[in-house]
């Protein structure tokens, strides 16, 4: 990671001006909080009971009147701003906060409050340089990436934090955490939705709380920091920054009902019925599976489980697998992995449950959202929540990289794009030889895939697969059959061409394979029983070897 000095940081911030303006959104949470007989329970009036009276927060200047919008209608609220003592950079933070009128504990946050935050934010969002939401520190983790797929174009930073004990008490981390959100917000052209928490920026849809009580409460543990503060100066990692398209518009998707995902983690043990019982809750239309390791789930010697997974996958429940351990990806190299895959399952690679929850939340509230649409999506990174390693890549781990392997790679990557000018050229200029070739996962070049329309295949995009058998082009396929290729092959994941065609609903593709004599393999007869029994009926059936 490639870090920039604090004097090459100043190209990249909003510093034009000697003071940067942000609007600081009260919603709730400890930061704000009160003793009281029962124990900490919200108050309200932070700035003034909280802020005013400590001068790293207000530096005595005169206060000004600074307007907020407060509401769709367009009203407009006015606040008296304090002001920071300037910066390391002497440039001086002018806020004003604004305040819900009803304020959450964090536990008690969902979609509406994801609502209001994005609200205030997307009709001020030209009006001040940053925003920095107070939220408790619970539903922290799921807020932030709420608010990363809800603002869509965003060209400001969001920075939303907290703390682990209320900014009255004497042993509190509120004070670093919100003076630390200010310069930020203020100082920085981050256009990113971020959670700030112990001297660290994390992307917001990248971080989870791992502590309940440390200062240290907040980790991103796929995805490094975006800055980091010191004692002396702020180090952002401009590569690692989402670049604002400073073309495109503000858009604002409301409408998130979370009552349509669940969660459900599985365990040792966990029995089909209590699966069923979580895929039959009334209006489900997607579940954040949380997996073992790579993204494993007990199988069973009936496979009850994966059965039931399977027909609600096909009844149009998205189904996403993600990983319970803080660290790793879903990656199908396991047996059982790759039956989840088989079965209609979604690999969340390496996003947090919050990130995959609330973007299921937020990908079926789209306009003419439809299943297929919403499992495809979430193997895309829309906001930089997930690092698409499950794209088909064609490349050998030898060090030496042979002439051979570079055409095979360019004779695959051709195929998949449906190329068949590029195609032809490499048949008649390298001879069929390298239709028998194969690459670091057992592929074959008719191995691997582009895009289908099928939700099933685009289910099955995390495994290595054929790609011909499922190429946008039938001359392609028809190309390489007639030139020799190997029509059974098996690739690591143990798929046959037939199996994936036929998953992908290419009917052409299935006839030219069948009369050049292909077969499913008896592991993949398993996987067709449960999911196409009506096309298994004309399929030829053999072990291969």
């Amino acid at each position: 990671m490639s870090q920039l000095s604090q004097s090459e940081n100043c190209h990249r911030n909003t510093m034009a001006t000697s003071e940067g303006r942000v609007l600081v959104i009260m919603t709730g949470g400890t930061i704000g909080m009160q003793r009281s007989p029962s124990g900490n329970i919200p108050a309200a009036g932070f700035q003034h009971s909280c802020l005013a009276g400590i001068p790293l927060f207000n530096d005595g200047s005169p206060s000004i009147t600074i307007d907020v919008v407060i509401n769709t209608k367009g009203d407009i609220r006015a606040h008296n701003s304090l002001q920071t003592p300037p910066s390391a950079y002497q440039r001086r933070v002018k806020y004003v906060v604004f305040e819900f009128d009803n304020l959450v504990d964090s536990c008690s946050a969902g979609a509406r409050e994801w609502t209001n935050i994005a609200e205030i934010v997307f009709y001020n969002h030209d009006l001040f340089d940053g925003f920095v939401v107070l939220h408790g520190t619970d539903t922290l983790a799921y807020t932030s990436s709420a608010l990363s797929f809800m603002l869509k174009g965003l060209r400001k930073p969001v920075i939303l934090t907290g703390a682990q004990a209320p900014m009255r008490e004497l042993q509190s981390d509120a004070i670093h955490n919100l003076l630390g959100s200010l310069v930020i917000a203020s100082h920085f052209k981050i256009a990113e939705v971020c959670l700030y928490f112990n001297n660290q920026l994390l992307r917001g849809n990248r971080a989870t709380k791992t502590s309940a009580s440390d200062f240290a409460a907040f980790e991103s543990p796929n995805f490094p920091p975006l800055a980091i503060i010191s004692s002396s100066k702020t180090e952002v990692s401009w590569n690692l920054i989402c670049e604002p398209n400073e073309t495109q518009s503000l858009t604002l998707q409301k409408l998130l009902d979370t009552k349509q995902v669940a969660t459900l983690r599985v365990f040792p043990g966990i029995s089909p019925e209590m699966i069923n019982a979580v895929l039959k809750l009334k209006g489900l239309r997607g579940l954040v599976l949380e997996t073992f390791g790579p993204g494993s789930a007990p199988l069973g010697p009936d496979l009850a489980i994966i059965k039931a997974l399977a027909r609600a996958a096909a009844d149009g429940i998205v189904i996403v697998s993600v990983s319970q351990c803080l660290r790793g990806s879903v990656n199908p190299i396991y047996d059982s992995v790759a039956t989840l895959s088989k079965a209609g399952i979604v690999a969340g690679i390496d996003m947090t449950t919050e990130a995959t929850f609330t973007k299921l939340t937020y990908l079926l509230a789209l306009p003419n959202a439809t299943t297929q649409s919403v499992a495809d999506d979430m193997t895309k990174s829309l906001r930089g929540e997930l690092r698409e390693t499950w794209k088909p890549v064609f490349k050998h781990p030898n060090v030496g990289v042979l002439e051979n392997d570079i055409v095979f790679s360019d004779l695959c990557h051709a195929i998949s794009i449906g190329d068949v000018g590029r195609v032809q050229e490499i048949l008649n200029f390298q001879g069929r030889s390298y239709l028998s070739h194969s690459d670091y996962m057992g592929n074959t070049p008719l191995v691997s895939s582009p895009k289908s329309q099928q939700l099933l295949l685009l289910q099955m995009l995390k495994l290595v697969q054929h790609v011909a058998a499922i190429s946008p082009s039938i001359t392609i396929l028809r190309l390489l059959l007639l030139n020799g290729a190997l029509v059974n092959a098996l690739n690591r994941t143990s798929n046959t061409p037939l199996f994936l065609a036929a998953r992908a609903g290419q009917e052409q593709h299935i006839s030219f394979l069948m009369q050049y004599g292909a077969c499913i393999s008896a592991d993949e007869q398993r996987v067709a029983d449960i999911l196409l029994p009506t096309q298994t009926r004309v399929w030829k059936t053999v072990e291969i070897i």
